[in-house]
């Protein structure tokens, strides 16, 4: 607010809770005599007048100033308005009591411990408990709670403030404390940096006699912030003047009783524009009365030949033709250009694919090759062993070709005994195999025991944690490889020996004292010299020893989950089998999955010497084409089943009986580049929904829409038969059986006569259907 001449505002602010720095109930508010920028809200500019830029303004009549009109809500306190004294001691005659009964006075309300103060005008004839009913309702809690306190004593709620000594127009001072400080502490609403303006002011206005009076004002803060409006700003003197929001409803326009409606038309927005010739130009001719001088005329002869009418639009035709031509010409190399990066783009993709072709075969020979000279796994021995009895037939079959009689006798000695020799170096390298990969395994069961157990945490970083049972089995598995290192010198493996026998003396068992009494062998031969070579299979047995300690799971708990016979003998009843050929009992494990309801007759061990035995065939090319078709549906479907169905046996059946082991397009019979593919392309895959095609032709084939319209009929009935083949005999698995879509009887002429074919396999004889 801008500063008042001559008038000062008696203005009361609410006061902090440090009492070293609260003024006197009487002293007015310092700093208010300042204007700063935006105060006065209720002033209006006036021009570019430099005298009313600092100047003060008079209050009008009925009309009250605060120093923040703009934030806060101005209304007379309840209790009615206050008058100056000395009108108030005119007044008390003729109204006797009532009139200094409605006159206010400042209350001042200490909250106690908080310290805060809150600044009230109240009439000083109502009584206490009206006070705490509005002291309650400002604070939200119960007006039971609060008990007000005047000079350290209790005042009683039938009291009014006149009863208690407060004059009118006075102030007074009060401690207000709560009865239940834990369930209704007294806080205040609004944080102490919003405090910065008073709760009662004090205002001098006119009257229209002429009289000044004074009117102590309670400011209601409004519970939200007032937009902001603009303003003015003064050019002088830089002050700026805000816009007040108005606290009354804006005036309702009359009702003129009269409908009234609004709508855009849909018409063409009309412009009109004048067309006129910058220069002006007039001509006179000779007429009766006006003479026309022609001294200065000159003739004017057109240039050139005259150009009819047909003769420019013909001209304007060629130009057009001409243009055409060029922008034709200019689209047809684009579409060249077009063109020729397809067919770049066309033939570097060929050219990737041939490549891509090359590399596979290239690693398809070099893993064969790899296999071959370093067999690993048993599959690559059945690799090796397949190999054997391809070349022993191409030899049986040239002897038998070529010579005849005691020749032909001694020749065929001679390939037994090679294929004997054979055998031998097969069985050595596999017996080799063997003990790596027991090797290899015992190493992966240490490990896995010893390892600390992992999980991630919920910020994602992995967690590890080590038990009394993980750090058991590390120690056994470092002192398993200390047992096993061979090349230590002989202090260290006397050392080695005397930890090992520390060990295993903590139990008690024949387990222990059989290690314990071969320790004490090792080291009583050691003592005497004998040298390492000689004592290689005592220290084999102790490492045996040592492993069957480590795998026994009441001395190293934390292998007992790894291990793959379980302890509890109950749980063997449902997942023990009996193996037709070696009358073993089995876990499931060891027996090869099938499509059927249970596992095979014969374990892998016995299918394994069977087939080395007998037949000698490789199943890695149909394991190479079930591992890809069960990628390339999962890729197209991923709730496909009947290929997850399948098994090797299964897909050796279809690809050998069903589809002759040969491509439907082109016959290529090398099982290591056929693939198993839809026939229609948006059927899931199933035996009687696809084709054997190499890897070459699949692509193409599965770009077709419909395959009634790419092929001939003929080839179509072929593939047909084929299916019906396979339904047949997949049909008879009750697995496969749940998932036949019924398909309606072909036409007539269409129809198929089959009749029963014999397929012998190794020792499996199947039947199935051919034309």
């Amino acid at each position: 607010m801008s500063e008042q001449t001559g008038k000062e505002e008696q203005v009361e602010e609410n006061i902090q809770p440090d009492a070293a720095e609260q003024p006197g109930d009487d002293d007015p508010e310092p700093g208010r005599g300042d204007p700063e920028p935006g105060d006065d809200d209720d002033g209006e500019p006036e021009g570019d007048d430099p005298e009313l830029g600092g100047g003060g303004h008079e209050e009008q009549p009925g009309r009250s100033t605060t120093g923040a009109g703009a934030d806060h809500q101005v209304r007379e306190p309840p209790g009615g308005e206050d008058v100056p004294a000395g009108e108030a001691e005119a007044e008390a005659e003729p109204r006797g009591g009532e009139g200094v009964g409605s006159s206010t006075a400042t209350v001042k309300v200490v909250l106690v411990p908080g310290g805060h103060v809150m600044t009230v005008a109240f009439a000083i004839g109502l009584h206490v408990q009206q006070l705490k009913l509005h002291l309650a309702a400002e604070l939200r809690v119960p007006a039971e709670v609060l008990q007000i306190s005047l000079d350290g004593r209790v005042v009683e709620e039938q009291q009014s403030l006149m009863e208690l000594g407060v004059q009118p127009q006075g102030s007074t001072r009060m401690e207000m404390s709560s009865t239940d400080p834990t369930a209704h502490p007294l806080r205040p609403l609004r944080p102490p940096e919003r405090d910065n303006v008073p709760d009662v002011i004090t205002v001098r206005v006119q009257t229209d006699e002429g009289v000044s009076r004074e009117v102590v004002v309670e400011i209601e803060r409004p519970p939200q912030h007032k937009a902001f409006l603009g303003g003015y700003r003064h050019r002088l003197t830089e002050v700026e003047y805000h816009h007040a929001a108005a606290q009354t409803p804006p005036k309702r326009r009359p009702d003129r009783e009269l409908v009234v409606f609004s709508r855009d038309t849909q018409t063409v927005h009309v412009r009109s524009r004048a067309q006129q010739c910058p220069v002006h130009v007039a001509t006179q001719m000779a007429a009766v009365g006006c003479y026309v001088s022609c001294t200065s005329d000159r003739p004017v002869t057109a240039h050139g030949a005259y150009v009819t009418a047909e003769e420019r639009h013909g001209a304007r035709l060629r130009a057009v033709i001409r243009l055409q031509a060029f922008a034709r010409r200019w689209l047809a190399r684009q579409e060249v250009e077009r063109l020729r990066r397809d067919r770049d783009q066309r033939l570097a993709w060929l050219q990737l694919q041939e490549r891509r072709r090359r590399w596979e075969k290239e690693e398809q020979l070099k893993d064969r090759r790899l296999r071959r000279t370093n067999p690993q796994r048993r599959k690559d021995f059945h690799l090796l062993y397949h190999a054997l009895e391809t070349w022993r037939c191409e030899e049986e079959q040239r002897v038998t070709r070529c010579l005849q009689g005691a020749d032909m006798k001694a020749s065929l000695c001679s390939l037994m005994d090679q294929q004997t020799q054979l055998i031998s170096g097969i069985e050595r390298h596999r017996g080799a195999a063997r003990d790596d990969g027991r090797e290899r395994a015992v190493s992966r069961l240490l490990d896995k025991s010893a390892a600390p157990r992992r999980w991630r945490a919920a910020d994602g970083r992995m967690v590890e944690m080590d038990s009394e049972h993980t750090i058991r089995a590390r120690e056994l598995r470092d002192l398993y490889k200390d047992i096993s290192c061979s090349s230590v010198s002989r202090e260290q493996r006397l050392h080695v020996l005397l930890t090992l026998k520390h060990t295993v003396k903590e139990h008690e068992c024949q387990l222990t004292r059989d290690v314990v009494g071969l320790i004490d062998r090792e080291v009583d031969l050691m003592t005497r010299g004998v040298k390492a070579a000689s004592l290689e299979g005592l220290r084999k047995r102790i490492s045996t020893l040592f492993l069957q300690y480590i795998k026994t799971p009441a001395f190293n708990p934390e292998v007992a989950k790894l291990l793959k016979v379980p302890q509890n003998a109950s749980q063997l009843k449902n997942d023990m089998f009996l193996c037709v050929a070696c009358r073993r009992y089995l876990l499931s494990s060891d027996f090869s999955p099938t499509a059927g309801t249970g596992p095979s007759g014969r374990c892998r061990d016995c299918t394994d010497l069977d087939n080395v035995a007998r037949c000698r065939e490789d199943f890695s090319r149909y394991e190479n084409i079930l591992r890809r078709l069960r990628a390339d549906e999962q890729r197209l479907n991923e709730e496909a089943k009947i290929p997850f169905l399948l098994q090797v046996e299964d897909l050796r059946y279809l690809v050998e009986a069903v589809w002759g082991s040969r491509s439907a397009l082109q016959a290529s019979s090398d099982l290591y580049d056929l693939v198993l593919v839809r026939w229609e392309r948006r059927t899931d895959w199933s035996p009687w929904n696809c084709i054997l095609l190499s890897k070459e032709e699949a692509p193409a084939h599965l770009e077709v829409e419909d395959v009634h319209k790419a092929y001939e009929a003929t080839f179509i009935r072929r593939i047909q038969h084929k299916h019906v083949l396979a339904r047949r005999h997949f049909s008879q698995i009750p697995v496969m059986a749940e998932h036949l879509d019924p398909r309606p009887p072909p036409p007539q002429g269409d129809q198929l006569v089959s009749k029963t074919v014999t397929v012998v396999t190794g020792r499996r004889t199947s039947h199935s259907s051919a034309p």
